[in-house]
């Protein structure tokens, strides 16, 4: 009997090769390259299967090749359908991040790929996927199995209204509903590819973040008729099977790649770590040529900023500011006119800058397409909006620390904002919603009533991880990336100096 065998990979986020773009490089074992690697390997040994390769998203945008490709050469965007077709993918699936460049961008990558399958993201006159189709049925010896394709509905709380226009994002839960129902006679096996992941334990089902309809992994998996998940999105790596259902979750960069296997007998769930994997010559010499460009470009010196904005200590930067996110503070209020000003330090991997500031430090430590909105709220919003930051510490045992809910199911540092402009007291032995105090702003004590203008990139304007912010507070938005803006301001201002922040006063 023949057997199904599901191989995927997820949010490799651009990540082709073993190189993470830092100097010197701090991590190597990853990379589509290596991922390429392992897929072939396993569709090797399993010749007699029925082989499915599922790329499951976040695959166009996230490397600062990436975005030299959508800036600086744009005639190299059809380079990540070309490494998709080198690595044989047979199923393509829409990534929340492949619209950060803009719907105009995602089509002509995308426009005629006829791997690409997307059930749940419609135009809005025609009421129809707006690219790709909804799902694929592939056959051997008789065995059929249906794939279809969905992607997280949670899109529009991110995104930037003009890169959605005129989409409409609909339940994948209810969509993959109704085609299994058309499917299941016509098929022996439907299988799911979801780049979204899941709100709730695997095995207790109790939530694991708030309930939104971000990450419904767990919904689509209790439908009748689904046989498989294969989800993504939270750079989790998982291999489970649930109620006799197996899923995977492929981590993150190519790190690792995803087997599902269906038959008969017992279905099983795994994943394959690429770090000792060799590099795929084939992807590697398709990427080459244009890393050496970007190699080039990242490496041109843009300014000098002293000996202080290395983050050595992420904890303590994000609990006492640090003269690193200042400087990104200082850039975001000139460039808009603001004057209270929040950024976040995203990952532990961002290291800040060296005195010699390069384009390369600041694509790896800003690294996401982000742009700036200016939101007014009233000082009483201002207030709340910090508490919310504040739920980012626990206190325990005496001392402060990360709280759990940044960290589980996937690390959350970057919805944690590091404030300017305003200065306050922060008491983390209080409860939560009672930390804030003493809050001023220009030396004067906060009006609660007052219209503030505090200016944050898109993402968090939009209400995610602060539900403070919201799309109808904005009063004006940027459209140069905050990437180039920092670039910018180093070459306008080539040598700066910033003293550790004093602004917020942390009771011990």
């Amino acid at each position: 009997m023949v057997q199904v065998k599901i191989l995927s990979t997820s949010d490799v986020h651009g990540y082709f090769t073993g190189d993470d773009f830092r100097r010197p490089l701090k991590n190597t074992g990853f990379g589509l390259a290596r991922a390429a690697t392992v897929i072939a390997q396993e569709k090797k040994v399993a010749t007699e299967d029925l082989v499915i390769t599922i790329e499951n998203g976040d695959f166009i945008q996230g490397s600062p090749l990436t975005d030299y490709i959508e800036k600086q050469a744009s005639e190299e965007a059809n380079l990540c359908q070309r490494l998709a077709q080198t690595v044989g993918y047979d199923v393509r699936i829409l990534g929340n991040h492949e619209f950060n460049y803009g719907r105009t961008y995602l089509e002509k990558v995308f426009g005629d790929d006829q791997t690409l399958l997307n059930a749940n993201i419609l135009d809005k006159a025609t009421k129809r996927p707006f690219i790709g189709r909804p799902y694929q049925i592939f056959e051997k010896n008789g065995l059929r199995v249906a794939v279809i394709g969905v992607t997280t509905q949670y899109i529009p709380h991110w995104e930037k209204p003009e890169n959605i226009k005129d989409l409409l994002f609909e339940d994948p839960v209810e969509v993959v509903s109704n085609l299994v129902a058309n499917l299941r006679p016509r098929v022996d096996k439907i299988v799911v590819a979801y780049h979204g992941g899941f709100n709730r334990d695997l095995k207790s089902g109790q939530a694991i973040e708030p309930l939104t309809q971000e990450d419904q992994g767990t919904d689509l998996l209790a439908i009748e008729g689904v046989d498989a998940l294969v989800t993504g999105h939270q750079h989790r790596t998982l291999a489970e099977v649930v109620n006799g259902k197996p899923l995977t979750q492929p981590g993150y960069r190519g790190d690792h790649v995803g087997v599902i296997t269906l038959s008969d007998q017992k279905p099983s769930a795994k994943t394959i770590e690429t770090a000792t994997a060799a590099e795929s010559s084939a992807v590697v010499v398709l990427v080459q040529p244009l890393l050496n460009q970007v190699n080039q470009w990242l490496d041109q010196p843009v300014g000098h900023v002293g000996d202080n904005m290395r983050i050595t200590n992420h904890f303590s930067a994000r609990l006492h500011g640090h003269p690193f996110t200042e400087l990104i503070n200082r850039v975001q209020m000139e460039a808009t006119g603001a004057t209270i000003s929040a950024n976040a330090i995203f990952n532990d991997e961002m290291r800040g800058f060296d005195d010699t500031v390069t384009i390369r430090d600041v694509m790896t430590n800003y690294i996401y397409p982000n742009t700036l909105a200016v939101v007014a709220l009233t000082g009483a919003e201002v207030v709340s909006a910090l508490e919310q930051n504040a739920n980012y510490f626990d206190w325990q045992d005496g001392q402060s620390t990360v709280s759990s809910d940044y960290l589980y199911p996937k690390p959350a540092h970057f919805n944690e904002d590091i404030w300017s402009g305003v200065e306050y007291t922060l008491d983390l032995k209080k409860p939560r919603g009672q930390r804030i105090s003493a809050v001023t702003v220009g030396g004067q004590g906060i009006d609660p009533q007052a219209k503030y203008e505090v200016v944050v990139n898109n993402y968090r304007a939009g209400g995610a991880g602060n539900s403070v912010f919201s799309h109808d507070k904005i009063v004006r938005e940027g459209q140069t990336d905050v990437a180039q803006l920092i670039v910018d301001y180093l070459r306008q201002h080539p040598k700066i100096s910033i003293d550790q922040p004093t602004n917020v006063h942390v009771v011990n």
